[in-house]
């Protein structure tokens, strides 16, 4: 499989379970691997035929500076999600990290990571295999 990686997105957002989070907001940055396949877009040479890196960009920030969530894993889900649904890609992992973080103890940096599929791409134990029954 193809990929796209789209490092270090960065808004600033007001998700988190503290009011001062909400109120004041912080830097939230993204990174994004899109899993695609390169086979047309490479033929076509059109931006068409692929996930417009830009548009994914767009798309995170919106998610970003959009309504405010508890959790940063609920934050990465929604993207990852919204990416599998408008744009070409069979799978995505997204990371979402919160370098300011409420954190009393020094840190460099807390992130958290999603890896999502296409339920039409991915095939279940209990799924037959070339029409055979389990």
């Amino acid at each position: 499989m193809d990929r796209i990686t789209l490092s270090g997105v960065t808004a600033v957002g007001h998700h988190g379970v503290f009011d001062f989070e909400r109120r004041e907001g912080q830097p939230f940055v993204v990174d994004a691997v899109l899993h695609l396949d390169f086979t047309k877009a490479a033929e076509s040479d059109d931006v068409r035929d692929t996930a417009h890196y830009g548009e994914v960009a767009e798309r995170i920030k919106d998610w970003i500076t959009g309504e405010p969530l508890n959790l940063i894993e609920a934050l990465a889900v929604r993207i990852a999600d919204s990416l599998l649904s408008d744009f070409n890609v069979r799978a995505v992992d997204i990371t979402v990290h919160k370098p300011q973080a409420p954190i009393e103890v020094p840190f460099g940096d807390v992130a958290v990571s999603v890896h999502r599929t296409r339920q039409q791409d991915v095939q279940t134990a209990d799924a037959p295999i070339n029409g055979e029954q389990p």
